[in-house]
């Protein structure tokens, strides 16, 4: 995951732990040798445009809502076929509005018409304040989860680990997340739900209430699902 820093020195580009508490109670309940946050990729402004968010301040928000309104703007003064044209002026009024482009509850024909363009908010975009910004493991967490994104874990043994994947991402491709051949192999997922973790006081005590379940390659994966991949090697 891919998140530009727009306009905030604070926080120096690089590879950022996404610092969630939930880890750090699971790895409390779950003996491992060690333990490992999710990371980020965090980029320059250089990037924005390739970048799956953005982590920006207040100043920083609007200076992307203006570039997009210019950009707009000057494309309205070429020669925009109507349907794009309609598409843009809809846009242009989310982004007076205060609204990302992203915001603008574009319809997938309505998408088509701009396919060509790229805008500056048509992305998530997170406002930290100065406060947030002088812990960048914590911001992380609400910038993973306002940017559509997810965390499964797999505990005990060498290691407690949180692994990034997309909102809607399935067992299989989040097999895959962690090695090719876990895809490849795939047989079931075993999923214990992180409420049920928590309520149970931990991994055993779960199992032996049967809240552990078996699914398919089909099944969405939720946040912070416990998860062990059968498969074969």
């Amino acid at each position: 995951m891919k998140i530009c820093l727009f306009g905030i020195p604070e926080v120096n580009p690089g590879r950022i732990n996404v610092n969630d508490p939930r880890l750090d109670e699971a790895d409390r309940l779950v003996e491992a040798k060690k333990k490992t946050y999710a990371q980020i990729e965090a980029v320059d402004e250089k990037e924005l445009l390739t970048s799956d968010a953005v982590l920006t301040n207040l100043d920083g928000k609007l200076e992307l809502i203006f570039k997009d309104v210019d950009f707009i703007e000057t494309r309205l003064s070429r020669d925009a076929q109507e349907a794009e044209k309609a598409v843009l002026l809809k846009i242009k009024a989310a982004l007076e509005s205060d609204k990302l482009m992203m915001e603008a509850g574009l319809t997938p024909e309505e998408t088509s018409a701009i396919v060509a363009h790229a805008f500056h908010t048509g992305k998530p975009i997170v406002v930290a304040s100065k406060e947030e910004l002088a812990e960048p493991e914590a911001v992380m967490v609400r910038v993973v989860a306002e940017a559509g994104w997810i965390s499964f874990l797999t505990v005990g043994g060498k290691e407690n680990r949180a692994w990034l994947i997309r909102k809607g991402t399935t067992a299989l491709e989040a097999a895959g997340s962690i090695h090719s051949d876990m895809q490849k192999g795939f047989i079931r997922a075993e999923i214990l739900s992180y409420a049920d973790f928590i309520e149970a006081g931990g991994e055993t005590q779960a199992k032996r209430a049967n809240k552990v379940r078996l699914e398919t390659k089909n099944y969405v994966m939720q946040d912070y699902d416990l998860t062990n991949f059968r498969f074969n090697k």
